[in-house]
């Protein structure tokens, strides 16, 4: 906003009477008067605030396929609809389409043509359904073996996962179009999901004086396994993807029709509370079927809310918008390793204490609220702030084609 101070005296440019813009001269011919023959003379003279808006943004103006990335441009560095007001426009979008106008007729050269919406390639797609599919094969290939071979098949199914899990979250439809997603971010990711396999029983396990041993594979061991929520969650990146690019694809159409921020804004969050009541209720179909066929306690609040939280994570990224996530899936997992360190710590001699706060929640409400509460506030923090950021329209530039 500081590059529009300048600009807030209309008075040491404006000579005429205040009348408002058309966004786009129909007529070519009638934008390029005499001077001193309308309005549109002084528009053009030396003194032009739009001219000197363009100046200052010169590089987004001749890299915009369309009106709609110049305005998603300008609200990203601050402008609003009030601002525009200051160049005798109702809103950035007006103000967005004469100078998408302006740089058309006086370019060097043609403008590219507006892309079209990015389509779902079918690699892509099955990248989203691979970590599920490995899943299910190694979590079948654990339950088939005994010894040495359990945990063979064990470590080899789980570096399967992880590797897909990393190649869907840099090539599939989930990722960034426009920068890299940070190593740190899979890190908290895989930690989340390890402990949604572990936590709960090494937690049940230390709180009653354990563990007595490793983990074997099974549902009964001293370590004991909970599979179904990693599988769920594997699963459901396919919906995750789906639900995802309609938000997307809606957003865009909407953006599109809107001509103020404002509006777009009020439009775009009942579809993003919307997207995001859909993925979980697909999550709980697929846990649902999970825990039937593995034929375990299906432990829905934990998983929706672990869900949500990667979910959420993962659509703001996807828009660019990669630290808040990372910072709120790094203090996740913190919580959790803490929750865990502080019930092996308590043995130490005079430290029993620090493992009151995790018996109290163990005893009180079972080893699944840790979880269920660090994720759910988790969740509710990156909900509340891609309310925020998502219903801007320059999380919804258009970046060219998909990769």
């Amino acid at each position: 906003m500081n590059d529009l101070d300048e600009l807030d005296n209309p008075g040491a440019w404006d000579s005429g009477p205040e009348q408002a813009l058309s966004p786009v001269t129909a007529d070519p011919a009638a934008t390029e008067k005499p001077a001193g023959r309308g309005p549109s003379a002084t528009r053009r003279g030396a003194a032009d605030p739009v001219k000197v808006l363009m100046h200052r943004h010169r590089e987004l103006c001749e890299r915009a396929v369309d009106p709609l990335e110049i305005a998603a441009g300008l609200e990203a560095h601050g402008l609003t609809d009030r601002t525009a007001a200051r160049f005798r426009h109702r809103d950035v979008f007006s103000l967005a389409e004469e100078m998408f106008a302006r740089v058309s007729r006086d370019g060097d050269g043609p403008r590219p043509a507006t892309p079209d919406a990015p389509r779902v390639r079918a690699g892509r797609v099955l990248l989203t359904l691979l970590p599920g599919t490995l899943c299910a094969a190694a979590m079948t290939a654990t339950h088939l073996t005994h010894g040495r071979s359990r945990l063979l098949a064990a470590v080899a199914g789980t570096l399967a996962v992880a590797l897909a899990l990393r190649a869907a979250a840099r090539r599939g439809p989930l990722s960034p179009s426009d920068r890299a997603t940070p190593r740190r971010t899979a890190t908290w990711v895989c930690w989340l999901l390890a402990y949604s396999l572990l936590g709960d029983g090494l937690l049940r396990s230390a709180v009653a004086g354990g563990p007595d041993g490793l983990p074997t594979g099974t549902a009964d061991g001293p370590w004991p396994l909970t599979a179904a929520p990693v599988l769920a969650l594997t699963l459901a990146c396919a919906p995750a993807a789906w639900t995802a690019h309609l938000f997307t694809a809606r957003a865009r159409r909407k953006l599109e029709a809107s001509r103020g921020l404002e509006d777009f804004a009020a439009a775009v969050r009942p579809l993003l509370l919307g997207t995001f009541a859909l993925f979980l209720g697909a999550l709980t179909a697929l846990l649902t079927l999970c825990t039937a066929v593995l034929d375990e306690p299906a432990a829905y609040a934990e998983v929706l809310t672990l869900g949500a939280l990667l979910f959420l994570a993962r659509l703001l990224t996807t828009h660019g918008f990669t630290h808040a996530p990372a910072v709120v899936l790094a203090a996740t997992a913190g919580v959790q390793t803490a929750t865990l360190a502080s019930v092996f710590a308590s043995r130490l001699p005079g430290c029993g204490f620090l493992a009151t706060p995790a018996e109290t929640l163990v005893t009180t409400w079972g080893v699944g609220s840790v979880p269920t509460l660090a994720c759910g506030a988790a969740a509710l923090i990156l909900l509340i702030h891609a309310t925020h950021k998502l219903t801007r329209a320059s999380a919804h530039a258009p970046r060219g084609h998909a990769p």
